[in-house]
C-alpha cells in the first residue's frame, strides 16, 4: 500500500513539474480561449479548443507572454502563473488593436501599420452572426452594402463600385474571371460562410497586390486550415452546426473536422442549405407584393393569384459546399497544403425578371440560372528559410472549373432560350517577403492567369423537345490571359511612423473570334493587348496616446475582360449590348484618410474619408453597330448599346464607427456610411448605395451573449436614381408623382447566443422584429419579414 501511494505521489509530482498545463479563459465570461499565442524567449505554443496549452518546455524563470487579437496582451512570470493555479484570465478588447491582417500584402502584418482601410471579420464574429450566406456575412460588418436580384444572390457594393469592379479572393486565389460582368453578381454566395476562419475587406483600390478589378475594394476569404498537433497526441476537432429560418424555411446542416499529427493534418467542411420561397414583411410599400405568378398546367401558361402576396413565389433554391484540405510539414521550414473546393446549387430563379410585366401580363413564365458550379484545386508551398531573395516564400497554383447558365421563356411561348458558359482557369502566383534591414521589409511577387471559355446557346421547344442552336452569350473558344509583377516596401521610420509604397505592372491579352452566323458583325476578330501600371504610397502614425492616423494615395485599374468586349445580351427591355473591340483599361486614383482613437479600452472612434476619380470609365452607352442604331435580337428589334470608354466619374464618402464599453457586461457600437458619386455630366453612379447605418447594443455574461441591432437605409429620390435604375420601375416603390424611388427603412434585429456547455452553443434570433416590408436599393427581392432563427453549434 505504501509503495502504491509513493508511486502515485511520484507521478503526481512529476506531472506537476514536467507537464504543467495552463488554461486561458475570458476574464468576463470564463469561456476558454482558443489559439492564444503563448511565448517566451525560447518557446512558443497555442492553446487548444479548451483553452489549454502545455508549458513543460518553458523556463520557470523569465517572462511568458499571452497574445490574442481579440484580447489585451498579458505578460506574467512563471511564479505569477503558479499563484493563479495555472489559470490565466485575459481581458477582451472592444477593438482588437493588435489585430493581424494578411490581405494588404498577403503576409501577416499589424493592422495599425497598414495605410489602407481594412476591416477584419474574425472567427468569433462569424460564429456569432450565424449568417445564411457569405453575402449576409459581409453585410453584417456594416462596411459593405449588399444588393440581391434574387434569393440566391448577393452582390457586394463597396464605395460606389460593385460586380467586376470589386475583387473576390479565396484562400489566396482570385475568383474574378473573364466573364465577371458589370451588372450585379451573385458569385460570393459560392463561398460557404460556415467554412471560413476569417475574412478581410480592403476598402479602396487593392490593385498593387491583386491586379485588375480591385477598384472599389478586395474581399479576401480564408477557409479552414488544417492544424498540426503540438502535444505529441493526435489533435482532433469536430463541429456540427445547424440553422433554421422561418421566413424562407431555411434548413442548413454543416459538419467540419480536423485531424492533425505533428507533421500531417487533414481538415474538411461540408454544408447543405435548402431555402423555400421567401416571405416579406407586413408593413411597407404595396408595390413589393407578389400578387400573381405563372404556372404551366395542361400545356398552357396560367397566371395564378397568389393566396399570400407576402410570399415571394418562385424564389427558393438549394446549395451544397465542400472543402477538403491536406497539410504536410516536409521540414521545419517547408509547409505543403492542398485544398479542394466544390460548390454547386440547384436552379436559381431570377426573381427580379419573374416579377416583370409586359402590358397586363407577366413577361416571363420562366427565368432562372442553372446550377452555378465551381470546382477549385489549390496547391500552396510555403518556405520560411532565408536566402538572398527572400526570408519567406509562398507559391500558389490553382485550377478552377467554373460553370453557369441562363434559361428563360416568355409567357405563352413554347420556346425556351438557354445559354451556358464553361471556364477552365489556370493561376500561378508567387509571393515573397524579405527583411532588408531592421526597419525595412520588401514584399514582391508575380502572377500569371489564363482563362479558356466555352460558350453555347440553344433554343428548345418545351412541347416537342426539339433543339435549335442560337447565338451564344460570348464568342466561343475565347482566351483571356494576364501576367503581372509587383512589389511593396514597408519601412518603419521610427516607433511612431511607418511608410508603405508599392508598384505593379500588369498586361492582359484577349483572343476571340466572332461568329457571323446569327449577326452581321462588321469585324470578326477581337484581339486585345493592354498594359497597366499603377502604384501607391501611404503613411501611418501611431501615437503613445492611442491616436492612429493613416494617409494613403493609390491608383487601381480594371482591364477589359471578355464580358466587356465580346458579349451580346439584352441588358434591359428593348436594348441589346454588342461587342466593342476598341476598349482599353479604366483607372482609378484614390486618396484615403483615416483617424482613430482608443480611449483606455473604454471608448473607440474611427473616421475614414476617401475621394476617388475614375478615368476612362467603361460604361454601357448607346452605340452605332455597322451604321445601325437597332438590330434584331431573338426576334425583337432592339436599340444597340455597347461597353465604351466614354466617361470619367468621381466618388467620395465617409465611414464613421464608434464603440463604447458601458460596463463589464454592456457595450454599444454605431456605424454610418455615406457615399456619393457622379459622372462628369452630373448623373449619379449606379452602384452608389444610399446612406446606411447601424446601432448595436451588446450584452455579454458568463453564458449568454445578446444584442439588439438597428439597421437603417436612407431614401433615394427619383432625381437621384441612376438612369439605368429609372428604367426598372418594377423594382421600386412609386412616389406621389408616380416615379420610381427607393424608400428609407429601419429594421430591428435581436440576436442571442447561449453557451449551454463547453461543447454546445445555442442561437436564437428574431430578424426584422417589427415585420417591416423593405427592399434594399437596386434589389429585385424584398428582405425577410419577421424571421425566427434557431441554430445549434456543437464542437468536440
Amino acid at each position: 500500500m505504501f509503495r502504491l501511494l509513493s508511486s502515485f505521489l511520484f507521478v503526481l509530482i512529476a506531472s506537476y513539474c514536467f507537464s504543467q498545463q495552463v488554461k486561458v479563459v475570458d476574464k468576463e465570461t470564463n469561456k476558454p480561449i482558443e489559439n492564444v499565442y503563448i511565448f517566451d524567449k525560447y518557446n512558443s505554443t497555442l492553446t487548444n479548443k479548451f483553452g489549454i496549452a502545455d508549458l513543460s518546455e518553458f523556463k520557470e524563470k523569465g517572462h511568458i507572454y499571452f497574445q490574442h487579437p481579440s484580447f489585451q496582451n498579458l505578460e506574467l512570470d512563471f511564479d505569477e502563473i503558479k499563484l493563479r493555479n495555472f489559470t490565466v484570465r485575459l481581458l477582451s478588447n472592444i477593438f482588437p488593436i493588435q489585430e493581424v491582417v494578411v490581405s494588404a500584402n498577403k503576409w501577416e502584418q499589424n493592422i495599425k501599420e497598414v495605410p489602407l482601410k481594412v476591416h477584419r471579420i474574425d472567427k468569433n464574429e462569424i460564429t456569432r452572426v450565424n449568417s445564411q450566406t457569405t453575402a449576409d456575412l459581409l453585410k453584417s460588418c456594416n462596411q459593405v452594402y449588399i444588393q440581391k436580384s434574387q434569393l440566391g444572390g448577393g452582390s457586394p457594393m463597396i464605395r460606389g463600385f460593385a460586380a467586376n469592379r470589386v475583387l473576390l479572393v479565396l484562400d489566396g486565389v482570385r475568383l474574378n474571371n473573364a466573364i465577371y460582368r458589370n451588372g450585379n453578381l451573385q458569385n460570393v454566395i459560392s463561398i460557404d460562410a460556415n467554412s471560413l476562419e476569417s475574412a478581410e475587406i480592403i476598402l479602396g483600390p487593392g490593385s498593387i497586390i491583386y491586379g485588375s478589378d480591385a477598384i472599389g475594394g478586395v474581399m479576401d476569404f480564408h477557409t479552414i486550415k488544417p492544424l498540426y498537433s503540438t502535444s505529441g497526441k493526435t489533435y482532433t476537432k469536430f463541429r456540427y452546426k445547424n440553422r433554421y429560418s422561418s421566413a424562407n424555411n431555411e434548413v442548413m446542416n454543416h459538419v467540419s473536422y480536423n485531424v492533425g499529427k505533428e507533421s500531417l493534418s487533414f481538415a474538411g467542411s461540408v454544408t447543405y442549405s435548402d431555402f423555400d420561397d421567401q416571405k416579406m414583411g407586413s408593413h411597407g410599400p404595396d408595390e413589393y407584393l407578389r400578387n400573381e405568378y405563372v404556372i404551366r398546367e395542361n400545356g398552357t401558361d396560367k397566371i395564378i393569384t397568389n393566396s399570400n402576396p407576402k410570399t415571394q413565389k418562385q424564389s427558393g433554391y438549394n446549395q451544397f459546399n465542400l472543402v477538403q484540405k491536406i497539410r504536410y510539414k516536409a521540414s521545419e521550414n517547408t509547409d505543403l497544403l492542398y485544398g479542394f473546393h466544390y460548390t454547386t446549387s440547384s436552379d436559381i430563379p431570377r426573381y427580379d425578371r419573374l416579377i416583370q410585366y409586359k402590358g397586363d401580363n407577366l413577361k416571363y413564365a420562366e427565368w432562372y440560372y442553372g446550377p452555378q458550379t465551381l470546382q477549385m484545386h489549390n496547391f500552396q508551398l510555403a518556405i520560411k528559410k532565408a536566402n538572398l531573395l527572400y526570408d519567406s516564400f509562398k507559391l500558389t497554383t490553382a485550377f478552377q472549373n467554373y460553370k453557369e447558365s441562363r434559361h428563360d421563356r416568355k409567357f405563352s411561348s413554347t420556346s425556351k432560350r438557354s445559354r451556358s458558359e464553361k471556364l477552365n482557369i489556370y493561376i500561378l502566383n508567387a509571393d515573397a517577403e524579405k527583411k532588408l534591414s531592421k526597419s525595412t521589409h520588401l514584399f514582391w511577387g508575380a502572377e500569371m492567369t489564363h482563362n479558356r471559355l466555352r460558350s453555347k446557346g440553344h433554343s428548345s421547344n418545351i412541347e416537342t423537345n426539339r433543339l435549335e442552336e442560337i447565338a451564344s452569350r460570348y464568342p466561343d473558344k475565347s482566351n483571356y490571359s494576364s501576367l503581372a509583377v509587383y512589389s511593396n516596401i514597408k519601412r518603419k521610420l521610427n516607433s511612431h511612423w511607418t511608410l508603405n509604397t508599392g508598384i505593379r505592372y500588369s498586361h492582359v491579352w484577349i483572343n476571340s473570334e466572332l461568329d457571323n452566323t446569327y449577326y452581321n458583325f462588321p469585324f470578326t476578330k477581337l484581339d486585345l493587348s493592354s498594359g497597366a501600371l499603377n502604384g501607391g504610397i501611404g503613411v501611418t502614425y501611431n501615437s503613445d496616446l492611442g491616436w492612429d492616423f493613416k494617409l494613403n494615395a493609390s491608383s487601381g485599374f480594371r482591364a477589359p475582360n471578355i464580358d466587356d468586349i465580346g458579349k451580346v445580351f439584352d441588358s434591359e427591355p428593348g436594348k441589346v449590348v454588342v461587342p466593342n473591340k476598341d476598349l482599353k483599361p479604366e483607372y482609378i486614383y484614390n486618396v484615403d484618410f483615416n483617424v482613430s482613437k482608443n480611449f483606455n479600452q473604454k471608448f473607440f472612434i474611427d473616421i475614414n474619408a476617401f475621394y476617388s476619380f475614375l478615368d476612362d470609365a467603361m460604361i454601357r452607352s448607346d452605340y452605332s453597330f455597322d451604321g445601325q442604331n437597332t438590330i434584331i435580337y431573338d426576334g425583337v428589334e432592339s436599340e444597340v448599346q455597347a461597353i465604351v470608354n466614354a466617361d470619367n466619374a468621381k466618388v467620395w464618402g465617409v465611414n464613421f464607427q464608434c464603440i463604447a464599453k458601458i460596463n463589464q457586461n454592456f457595450s454599444a457600437t454605431a456605424n454610418m456610411n455615406y457615399n456619393n458619386g457622379e459622372y462628369k455630366d452630373g448623373s449619379p453612379l449606379r452602384h452608389v448605395a444610399p446612406v446606411f447605418s447601424s446601432f448595436k447594443l451588446d450584452y455579454k455574461s458568463n453564458k449568454l451573449s445578446s444584442n439588439i441591432a438597428l439597421e437603417y437605409n436612407a431614401k433615394i429620390d427619383y432625381k437621384d436614381l441612376a438612369e439605368v435604375e429609372k428604367d426598372k420601375a418594377y423594382l421600386y416603390a412609386s412616389d406621389k408623382n408616380g416615379n420610381p424611388y427607393s424608400p428609407e427603412w429601419l429594421i430591428v434585429n435581436w440576436n442571442n447566443n447561449y453557451q449551454l456547455s463547453k461543447s454546445i452553443n445555442l442561437n436564437f434570433s428574431i430578424e426584422n422584429l417589427f415585420d417591416k416590408r423593405y427592399r434594399p436599393y437596386s434589389s429585385g427581392i424584398a428582405g425577410v419579414g419577421r424571421n425566427f432563427v434557431f441554430g445549434m453549434n456543437i464542437t468536440l
